[in-house]
């Protein structure tokens, strides 16, 4: 198996190896629409709209944007989805991305559909983790409320003791089930709530190797430290702190809500010390390999390749267990199919969901892919290299 270089990800012939013609163009078209900021606010809102009013769109959105982002609108129609990343050695990690339900039949509705993939992931090596956001299990406004030490009411009370038993419930789920279990970030103004919750959970569940895992948004200028004290609480505590790295996915909403409250911007800088701050955590947790389990969540070309060199460097194996790497399902194939044909542990975010409910998730997704500096022009670059590529292989 090759060893990585940062040349590695210019690859497209691997990378697009399990696309055909038709997918590929698809996918041009798909990147040129999210890459143009009003082209694609325009086309999200008019699908949201057209869905709302039960116009006939559902198979054009079903067939274009959700087919390229979603494996499927339950688990049983991800199959596909996922028995395919398995030929290219690339683990699945399904995630019910349905966003917006904010009453407790619809928390209880999330958690049993996260017991469902746990069940499913049982025993799937295909399947090497599964994982819940916690705003699709408890009230966000619950939760600031707690941040805030504010007084609950009785029936708040019993809210928040019901969020908790969720979380306790999954957990005790996937350790039953030998399944490891993501736990993602939400807005820092309330993360220390669910830190609370996520760490009793590992000091429980985490004894003897990472079954939880949480989220460190590394765009957050403290994160860095937050994860070495948890480190530190692991330490003391006697558990394996599962450890999910990202860059960061809220940071209009950090800015805006900083400084209509008037404190101090929470997000690195610039991107050169969101990137020093994301690749000081990796070399931080391979130094610490075996006390700390990573799971790193990049489509930076640079921090997945000095991965690779960290661990090169610790005598650690490709394969190692303790060591992911995983890109969004739709996006990054070079870095993740060149990865997992190298020998690296490599999955991707299969969000799953009915088509109507998964709008907001796939909103998200297009403002994210015009917001974050150049991710839609790589696509759209490495796209047309490999359609070229194909036609003057055809000649």
């Amino acid at each position: 198996m090759e060893r990585i270089s940062p040349d590695s990800f210019k690859n497209t012939e691997m990378a697009f190896a399990a696309k055909s013609n038709h997918q590929l163009k698809k996918a041009h078209l798909i990147f040129r629409l999210v890459s143009n900021n009003v082209m694609a606010g325009f086309a999200t809102s008019l699908a949201s709209i057209g869905l709302s009013l039960r116009l006939p769109i559902k198979g054009l959105i079903k067939h274009t944007v959700f087919e390229h982002f979603c494996g499927g609108e339950d688990i049983s129609d991800c199959h596909a989805t996922t028995d395919l990343l398995a030929k290219y050695r690339v683990g699945s990690i399904l995630d019910y991305s349905v966003e917006g339900k904010n009453t407790e039949e619809a928390f209880d509705h999330t958690m049993a559909e996260t017991i469902k993939t746990i069940e499913h992931a049982k025993g799937n090596k295909d399947i090497p983790f599964c994982v819940f956001k916690p705003t699709g299990i408890g009230s966000a406004m619950l939760m600031e409320k707690v941040e805030n030490a504010e007084e609950l009411s009785d029936d708040e009370l019993s809210s928040f003791e019901r969020m908790r038993e969720r979380y306790h419930t999954l957990a005790n789920k996937a350790h039953d089930c030998n399944v490891r279990l993501l736990i993602d970030a939400e807005d820092s103004w309330y993360q220390a709530t669910i830190d609370n919750i996520v760490y009793d959970l590992m000091k429980k569940y985490n004894a003897e190797r990472a079954i939880v895992f949480n989220t460190y948004q590394m765009y957050l200028n403290r994160s860095l430290n937050k994860l070495k004290l948890a480190h530190g609480q692991a330490r003391s505590s006697g558990f394996v702190l599962g450890a999910k790295l990202v860059r960061g996915a809220y940071m209009e909403n950090e800015r805006e809500r900083a400084s209509m409250e008037g404190y101090e911007d929470p997000i690195c800088a610039n991107k050169e010390a969101t990137d020093k701050s994301y690749n000081d955590a990796l070399q931080y947790c391979v130094s610490h390999i075996g006390e700390i389990e990573l799971f790193s969540g990049t489509h930076n070309e640079f921090s997945n390749y000095y991965l690779t060199s960290l661990m090169e460097a610790a005598g650690l194996e490709k394969g190692d267990k303790r060591v992911y790497f995983a890109q969004l399902y739709g996006m990054s194939d070079n870095i993740s199919f060149v990865l997992a044909n190298a020998g690296y542990n490599v999955a991707k975010y299969v969000p799953y969901g009915p088509v109507q409910h998964v709008m907001p998730y796939l909103v998200r997704r297009a403002k994210e892919n015009t917001s974050v500096g150049g991710q839609s022009s790589r696509e759209l670059t490495l796209i047309r290299q490999e359609l070229y590529r194909r036609k003057n292989h055809r000649a």
